[in-house]
Formats: C-alpha cells, sequence, structure tokens
C-alpha cells in the first residue's frame, strides 16, 4: 500500500540526499524555495533538495502535510530510495494564522510524516502489470523525532488499510467475506471480534438490517470489534474504573454495495458504491490504530454490514420494518437503506454496551454534498460538548466537520400514517438532516451522540495533494485525535 517507510537518525551520521523545508520569498529565483506549496528544487551537485511551503502568512499543519505529499511523489518518481529531511528549521515556523503559539516542532514533524505516509499509498492489487515504485526510507534527520514518527506510521497505515479495503469491489468484500476479514485482522492486533449472522439478528428482532440484505446472496451481518485497554482489563479493573470503563462507541454504515434496490439507481449513479462502505472502514481503521497506540480509552466498533440488491425476495417500497428497538418503519425509498442499518446497529450499541459517547459515520446521503461538497463532512450531535470536540479534532488534522442542525421540526418530514416514520421525505428536502433526524430516533436522550455524514470526502475523483484518486480513509485520523483528546 506504501513505499515509504519513516525512520529517524542522527544528522551528522547522514550522508545521501538532504531535503529542507523553506518558505517561498516574495522574490522567486533559482536560488531559492518555489511559490507553491510543495514545488521541488533539486541541486544534484550537492544531493540537496528544497521543498517550498509557500508563503509564510498561510502556512498552517496542512501545508507540512501537502508538502510531505509531494516529498512522497518526487521520491516515487526520481527512484529515490533513500532521503533524509533537514529538522533544524522546526522550530522557525510559526505561529500560524490566528494562533498565539508557534507549533511545537513534534507537531510539524507528524503532520510531514502524515503527508509523506498517506501520500504515497497506492492501490494496484488488482492489476495484472504492477508498476510499484521502488521501496524507499525517509529519514528525519533527528532522533528525538522516533516517537513521534511511529505514531504518525501507526495512524497511517491504519488509514491506509481503511482505504485499501474500501477499494475492494463487491466480489471481493461483501457482508460475509468482510466478516472473515475482521476476524482475521481482530486477532492480528488484539481486538475481540464478534460476529452476529442474519439469522442471529432476525431472531433478536434487527428487522431493518435484515430486510436490506435479504435480497443478496451474501447476508447482512453485525460485526462488532472491542478494544479494552490493559489498564482496564485486569480483575475488577473495568468496574473501579467506574464511568470511564464505559467505552466510546463507533458505529459504521458497510453497505458493501448499493443498487438502490427497487427504488434502482442510474448506471453512473451505481458505479463507485462500492464506497458506500468507507464509514465502517474508517471504524476499523481506528480500532486498528487505537489498539496499536495503546490509547487508554475503551472503545467498540460495531459494523452494520450489508449488500443492496434486487431479487424476489428484496424488500420493497411499502413495506413496514420493525426494528431492534421495537419502532417501525415504512419503507419509501429502498434506496435509503443505510440509515435501517445504522438504527439497527446503534439500538444494539446501547443496549449491550451503554456508550459514554456514540459516533456513527456513513456515506449517508447525496444532499450532504449538495451542501457541503467535498470540503467538510455533515455533523450532527445531540451534545454541544460532543460536536465541539469532534469540530476541534476535525480542524486539528484536516478531516473538517460542519455542524448542521437537528431540530425537532424536521421529523415532521418522515412522519408515517402508517408505521412510527418513514425512512426518507420521497423529495429532495433538507435530505442530510431527514438522514440524521432519522437516526436520531434510534438514540436514548442520555446517549451523547454524534452523525458524520461523510458522503462527499469518502473518496476523490481526482488526486489530492497527499491522496491518490479513490478512497480517502476520512475518519480515521479525525477520531484518533478526538480518542486522544479525552485520555
Amino acid at each position: 500500500m506504501s513505499h515509504i517507510t519513516i525512520n529517524t537518525r542522527k544528522p551528522h551520521d547522514w550522508k545521501g540526499i538532504n531535503i529542507a523545508l523553506a518558505t517561498a520569498p516574495k522574490e522567486i529565483s533559482p536560488d531559492t524555495a518555489g511559490k507553491d506549496v510543495g514545488e521541488i528544487r533539486f541541486n544534484p551537485a550537492e544531493q540537496k533538495a528544497t521543498v517550498s511551503l509557500g508563503a509564510k502568512e498561510k502556512i498552517n499543519l496542512e501545508t507540512f502535510r501537502r508538502a510531505g505529499g509531494a516529498i512522497a511523489k518526487w521520491t516515487a518518481k526520481n527512484k529515490v530510495t533513500e532521503l533524509g529531511i533537514e529538522t533544524a528549521s522546526f522550530a522557525d515556523f510559526g505561529p500560524f494564522g490566528s494562533a498565539q503559539d508557534k507549533p511545537a516542532p513534534e507537531q510539524i514533524a507528524f503532520a510531514l510524516a502524515e503527508g509523506i505516509l498517506l501520500g504515497s499509498f497506492h492501490f494496484d492489487k488488482h492489476k495484472s502489470k504492477k508498476e510499484e515504485p521502488a521501496p524507499a526510507t525517509i529519514y528525519f534527520l533527528n532522533e528525538d523525532f522516533k516517537q513521534i514518527t511511529d505514531q504518525a506510521t501507526v495512524v497511517c497505515e491504519a488509514t491506509n488499510l481503511t482505504r485499501a479495503w474500501a477499494h475492494e469491489p463487491a466480489n471481493v468484500i461483501n457482508p460475509v467475506t468482510l466478516a472473515d476479514r475482521v476476524q482475521e485482522l481482530a486477532k492480528e492486533v488484539g481486538l475481540k471480534c464478534t460476529i452476529l449472522d442474519d439469522k442471529q439478528l432476525a431472531e433478536m428482532g434487527a428487522g431493518a438490517i435484515v430486510a436490506v440484505g435479504q435480497g443478496s446472496s451474501t447476508p447482512s451481518r453485525l460485526i462488532v470489534l472491542e478494544y479494552q485497554p490493559r489498564a482496564l482489563s485486569g480483575a475488577g479493573g473495568a468496574h473501579e474504573a467506574g464511568k470511564e470503563a464505559q467505552p466510546v462507541a463507533l458505529v459504521g454504515k458497510a453497505i458493501t454495495f448499493d443498487t438502490g434496490g427497487y427504488s434502482i439507481k442510474t448506471t453512473l449513479g451505481m458505479v463507485g458504491m462500492k464506497y458506500d462502505k468507507c464509514g465502517a472502514m474508517a471504524v476499523i481503521g481506528t480500532m486498528v490504530a487505537a489498539s496499536k497506540l495503546k490509547l487508554q480509552t475503551p472503545i467498540v466498533g460495531v459494523l452494520a454490514a450489508s449488500e443492496n440488491m434486487i431479487s424476489n425476495v428484496s424488500y420493497r417500497p411499502n413495506d413496514i420494518l420493525k426494528t431492534l428497538s421495537g419502532k417501525t418503519v415504512e419503507i419509501i425509498s429502498t434506496d435509503a437503506e443505510g440509515r435501517l442499518v445504522l438504527c439497527d446497529a446503534l439500538a444494539y450499541t446501547q443496549q449491550n454496551f451503554k456508550p459514554r459517547v456514540m459516533i456513527d459515520l456513513a456515506t449517508l446521503t447525496g444532499g450532504v454534498v449538495t451542501a457541503l461538497g467535498s470540503t467538510r463532512a455533515g455533523l450532527f450531535s445531540n451534545r454541544d460538548e460532543v460536536a465541539n470536540a469532534l469540530f476541534d479534532a476535525g480542524e486539528q488534522t484536516h478531516e473538517r466537520l460542519w455542524r448542521l442542525p437537528l431540530d425537532e421540526e424536521y421529523f415532521e418530514i418522515i412522519k408515517s400514517d402508517d408505521a412510527d416514520m418513514k425512512n426518507s421525505a420521497g423529495a429532495a428536502k433538507a435530505s442530510p438532516i431527514v438522514g440524521g433526524i432519522f437516526l436520531k430516533q434510534f438514540v436514548n436522550d442520555e446517549t451523547p451522540w454524534a452523525h458524520l455524514d461523510i458522503a462527499g470526502v469518502s473518496d476523490w475523483d481526482h488526486e489530492m495533494p497527499y491522496c491518490p484518486k479513490g478512497a480517502s480513509g476520512f475518519g480515521v485520523r479525525l477520531l484518533v485525535e478526538y480518542l486522544r483528546g479525552l485520555e
């Protein structure tokens, strides 16, 4: 997935190509840094490259990620196998924007490492002729950065895993094969994994997730991952920890392919629906990172996996489903299936884990793309403190959010004559908010909750500074930053 390894070493031990970071002066010349962020100029005689950070007054941590992405591309293009990054200048940058304090050099090192590792991701698993770049090692020339670059490696490897699994098509990953994959991964990283199949789900009354998957030859699965910090895993540890032992729950939508069901999508609308599982893939990546980083917060990941297909046993418009919560839903659109699998997952999570906070991620609505484009994900929450903490984590990681309302009046749009609610308004009216208000009906008042609609940011139709075309891995870095903030 990535051809680059990051390490550290002492500067006086390094004899290879050096790369330095520099701001762009007002007067650009062949001897200065370039004008644009990520522009790299190489002096072969001195074996030294300079990567531009652009105008000094516009620098922030995202600038260093973009510069890192440029370094990754330059390394691959020029077949560089070893590179040393000068770090002495890190203390000279900042403060950024309206901030009063300079960023710590460790923050700059972390952001630069993120850009390098995320920018080196490639997915060519299914190509007969692979064009993999030569393996490369990039050294930060300061051994004091070893811990911070190791942490960045963990987070970025988890993000790249998220991207790689999101890229897999539906003939490779379906609800059943996803469950198998997650079980194997859980063994590797020390997570507890429980799989509930469609028969178990039906027996417990999870009628919504079962209905969405009943038209497919690969029926629904509810996949549960549990991470327990070592400090709480001993005898009596969780009991003695009290409220802090309550887990943070992450709930992800894993629609492995979405035809729209009988409310069928167009041909072009169906292309790219392998990415409809990106919310759950981000939950997987976050759980892996949390385990490897040994975070001190207990975490539960719940993946609601279904394939929304058409057959003689598929669910239909006007069907009324009884959900795990006991509430009933009239189907208006079988293409509003993500909220159906999530509503049972949210109910299951609360019934079994009583989380201190519950956050769901889903490529839920096209309406959020209309509202926010591909710059920010939609944020909905029943608690200001949860929304504010997630927003701040998004600003820190550049996986940015924007809060949208959940006024009770919006529920009027999905009131049903024959059931407790409809699954869709049946019209393009406040669709991301309608998706959020629907999910809110399945959240207990005492449960702090947030819903992230990532439909606009889960995958790119063009290359980005540190993400190739395709799955972005959005959510992993955001959630890890949020979880760190709880410790």
